[in-house]
């Protein structure tokens, strides 16, 4: 399969349909979050009550939960939100940011993936504690472990949770379990900039609203944003311009540049 063609077809498509993306997220990353998606052709809202988030599922082409600032609030808005998504039938994507770091993340990480996302998307150190090892802690909410250590239980966790799981490092693995495709894309300052792999977990989200393979659709936005990352660190003096320069090269991206998407 061409995966080029596959993520330049998934990009016109959501240009095309312009998808609405509920995110509920953290307080760091709403804003890269929101302009990531605007700028790639999607629509953000950052919806977070309670009392209105089963509505807005109801509207939303699909749904993403990212757990990096928790509260008791949120963690009902997440249960809600994810529990009518999947009455509804609608994608949606979890980030389970920092699971493994206090018993009390781990848990909520864990109850989330029981409730049938269609994707999730972390670091090896989070895929690892949702897998249930113990000797994997990430320090913080970073990853102590390469993604190639997760490969292998990254497709157990997705056969028994039967959904696409994505672990995001140097090379990305995107499997469900039967197939394994990697993403080469990406560039080593893209770590220095907070909440870039939440704003990867919403670009997904975007995907999925158009493409229904969910290992197509994880593999293409992982790709996408990588190669934002490269393009724009070509002329970043640091993570300060990289950080809006990658804004710019979604903005831009185009089939051309989709030739550098590397996706095997």
């Amino acid at each position: 399969m061409e995966y080029t063609k596959v993520a330049e077809k998934a990009l016109a498509e959501v240009r095309a349909s312009v998808p609405l993306v509920h995110n509920i997220t953290n307080y760091v990353a709403m804003d890269v979050t929101a302009n990531a998606l605007l700028a790639i052709g999607a629509s953000p809202a950052m919806i977070h009550a309670g009392e209105e988030v089963e509505d807005f599922v109801t509207i939303a082409s699909a749904l993403v939960v990212n757990i990096g600032t928790l509260s008791r609030e949120w963690v009902v808005s997440m249960t809600a939100a994810a529990d009518r998504a999947g009455q509804l039938g609608k994608p949606w994507v979890l980030d389970p940011v920092g699971a493994g770091a206090t018993p009390y993340r781990t848990s909520v990480a864990r109850d989330l993936s029981r409730r049938g996302p269609t994707v999730i998307r972390g670091n090896a150190s989070e895929i690892l504690a949702l897998a249930g090892a113990t000797d994997a802690a990430p320090k913080g909410v970073d990853s102590t472990q390469a993604s190639e250590a997760a490969r292998e239980i990254a497709g157990n966790l997705a056969r028994t949770l039967d959904c696409t799981v994505a672990v995001t490092g140097a090379v990305d693995y995107v499997t469900d379990g039967n197939r394994v495709l990697a993403v080469a894309n990406g560039d080593p300052m893209m770590t220095r900039v907070t909440a870039l792999g939440c704003a990867a977990t919403a670009l997904t989200g975007a995907f999925l609203a158009v493409e229904n393979d969910a290992v197509l659709a994880a593999a293409s936005a992982l790709g996408v944003f990588g190669l934002a990352g490269e393009l724009a660190a070509r002329n970043s003096e640091g993570p300060g311009t990289l950080r809006w320069r990658i804004l710019d090269e979604l903005y831009r991206m185009d089939a051309a540049a989709l030739s550098g998407v590397r996706i095997s």
